[in-house]
């Protein structure tokens, strides 16, 4: 049995103490990606509810439940931090990518206490394909909520639709990876080549920005 509460606090406790000697933007990091892992282990819970609930084996809670389930506890904390203390926009992006990367880190280190870390194969796989997915959600929720909430209008059916098409995008990786053959190597590369096209299409955007205010 493994009891994810004291990895948790394995993990959580010297990060948290850390804090107290971290100045500003190390320190936010720091405490948003002890968040994600809360909210990783928090997750498991909620899952394992809603399979007992529906009855639902391993193949269609993880199409089905998991998606919807994770993404919104990961938005939870993001909301919290938006609508109480009211960060610059700049800000929202790198939060919601920190709760991500806790997020990633802690599921991978459930993974390998749980099934050990002798396959290397399985390994890259979970870097480079279920941890990228979190990190490719992170991105799209941070600019997006970024985005919706400078038009008031939109808030809460940008919200509405962020966070459906984050979990359509996890379900849809899911789905890829329990098909077989060419399938499934194209749902493992798919979180990371979608993070690579976003990077290229925003520099791409900043420099076009660059160029146009260096003619005006």
């Amino acid at each position: 049995m493994m009891y994810i509460e004291n990895i948790f606090i394995c993990i959580a406790v010297p990060m948290l103490l850390s804090l107290l000697f971290i100045p500003g933007e190390a320190r936010k990091y720091t405490f948003f990606v002890t968040t994600g892992m809360g909210m990783c282990m928090l997750s498991a819970y909620v899952n394992s509810f809603f399979m007992n609930y529906y009855g639902a084996d391993a193949v269609q809670a993880a199409i089905e439940i998991t998606p919807v389930c994770e993404e919104v506890m990961k938005l939870f904390p993001l909301l919290f931090y938006i609508l109480i203390f009211e960060p610059k926009k700049e800000e929202i992006p790198r939060t919601a990518i920190a709760l991500a990367v806790g997020f990633a880190t802690f599921e991978n280190i459930c993974y390998l206490t749980e099934n050990g870390a002798a396959d290397f194969e399985i390994l890259v796989v979970r870097g480079f394909a279920s941890g990228a997915l979190h990190i490719l959600c992170g991105i799209l929720m941070g600019f997006g909520i970024t985005y919706i909430f400078r038009r008031r209008t939109l808030a809460i059916t940008g919200m509405v639709g962020l966070l459906g098409a984050c979990s359509v995008f996890h379900a849809i990786y899911n789905l890829l990876v329990s098909a077989e053959g060419n399938w499934r190597a194209f749902g493992y590369l798919f979180p990371t080549v979608m993070i690579l096209g976003l990077f290229a299409g925003r520099k791409s955007i900043i420099k076009l920005k660059e160029e146009k205010n260096s003619f005006t």
